[in-house]
């Protein structure tokens, strides 16, 4: 069974006094169902599902009044053997997006305070227009996504006091020894092979087999494409699917702004671009955003309409690609589109850790791959696949840009060059606000 963090964050919002209803978000297939009926399970005498995929006749309950007594009554008559107790029962209502009236219904469920209310979606950015009224200020919000690099690491064995020691060569910006660093690099290139989706990652833990694991993958970027059949409507199914497959051709270029003339010839932002949105909002892209200059605030500076695109979950990046690029990253024979595949999991690692994403470009001449406030400070980082010590691009920025720190991420040994602070790639689950002395 795989351990997640989502875990101590669900306890923490029922040991809360002032707890709403919870709504926890994310993609399809990232786990959130399993983690709320275990949750359920440790923590309540009672637990009622009402899972609106597997049962499509639940979303009856919710058509008429949704006054709690009402509510109470229907999941009575409907669920078989629903024990509803008062303070001793978590009611979970999973896919909510498909009982918009469900969703209006929290509001009531909150303010009634005699059960526990978890609601899930994966597609819950998609179907706003449905929703009658929003529970607004009665919805306490938590986001999952597929599994970070420590919990990936956790998966494999590793156990929590290696990896504090490797934090500990971070903090102190030591080398790690030469064996752990050198067996960091081949668990990091696993997770960029084998991603975190769960099933993915359970499989390659009992199996070792990468074969079986890709071939999960393919039928999980398969799923995807037919939830664009289903859910997006009219000429927005055709669309979304076509910038859906754009991905790996945008990350392979040198220039990596998304360009809507690579998803179809003379394609615009007025075709496309409420396509892309609705690919974030199901949760299978991250927008990386342009800024006008390498400053604070950063989502001040941020151009809406220059921006990169990633995939959110790099082991499904991997199996877009062609047969055998699994066994190229493993082996660093992957060429120069290593470097976008380096970048993606760099950008995953950090959308996981609950930052946004950013970059600086400056006249097709100076690219600067991400920029994270870091010690109150907005700190330049650069993503290399080799060890090269040289920063060319962070050098530029720091001396003529204003840019008073860099962070360079490559397959190296901790170190420092100037203002740049060298890191190998997989500490980049380190990089959060504050962790290193100013």
């Amino acid at each position: 069974m795989l351990k997640r963090k989502i875990s101590n964050e669900l306890l923490a919002w029922k040991q809360s006094e002032n707890r709403m209803c919870l709504l926890v978000k994310g993609a399809r297939q990232v786990g959130k169902t399993f983690i709320i009926r275990l949750f359920a399970e440790e923590n309540y005498k009672h637990f009622v599902e009402l899972n609106f995929i597997e049962n499509p006749a639940y979303q009856a309950i919710f058509d008429g009044d949704l006054n709690t007594e009402m509510l109470i009554k229907q999941i009575s008559l409907r669920v078989p053997n629903a024990e509803l107790v008062p303070g001793k029962t978590l009611i979970f209502l999973d896919e909510i997006q498909l009982c918009p009236r469900a969703r209006t219904a929290l509001k009531f469920l909150a303010s009634d305070k005699r059960f526990d209310i978890i609601a899930s979606g994966s597609m819950l950015g998609i179907n706003y227009k449905d929703v009658a009224s929003y529970p607004v200020g009665y919805v306490d919000h938590l986001e999952m996504h597929s599994l970070d690099f420590e919990e990936f690491l956790w998966a494999k064995g590793v156990r929590p006091g290696s990896i504090a020691d490797i934090r500990g060569y971070f903090e102190r910006l030591e080398p790690v020894p030469t064996a752990m660093h050198e067996r960091m690099m081949e668990l990091f290139k696993e997770y960029i092979v084998i991603g975190g989706m769960p099933r993915v990652v359970q499989e390659f833990v009992n199996t070792h087999n990468f074969a079986n694991a890709i071939r999960l993958q393919k039928g999980i970027i398969s799923d995807y494409a037919d939830d664009i059949g289903k859910y997006a409507e009219g000429t927005e199914k055709t669309k979304a699917r076509a910038c859906f497959l754009s991905i790996p051709k945008h990350l392979s270029k040198d220039y990596k702004k998304f360009q809507y003339s690579l998803v179809e010839k003379n394609g615009n932002a007025r075709k496309f671009g409420g396509s892309l949105m609705w690919l974030y909002d199901a949760g299978i892209i991250n927008f990386c955003y342009n800024l006008r200059a390498p400053e604070l605030p950063l989502e001040g500076n941020a151009q809406s309409d220059a921006f990169k695109v990633y995939m959110r979950d790099t082991g499904l990046l991997m199996a877009m690609l062609d047969n055998g690029s699994q066994e190229d990253i493993i082996d660093g024979n992957l060429g120069i589109y290593k470097g976008a595949i380096y970048e993606n999991i760099i950008a995953d690692i950090f959308t996981k850790s609950g930052k946004k994403l950013y970059y600086y470009e400056k006249n097709n001449q100076l690219e600067i791959d991400f920029f994270i406030r870091r010690n109150k400070t907005a700190t330049a980082v650069e993503v290399k696949s080799a060890d090269n010590r040289k920063s060319k691009s962070l050098n530029a920025v720091i001396q003529y840009h204003g840019v008073k720190r860099g962070i360079k991420l490559s397959s190296g040994n901790v170190g420092t060059a100037g203002n740049v602070e060298i890191y190998p790639l997989y500490m980049a689950m380190f990089l959060n606000e504050g962790l290193h002395p100013a």
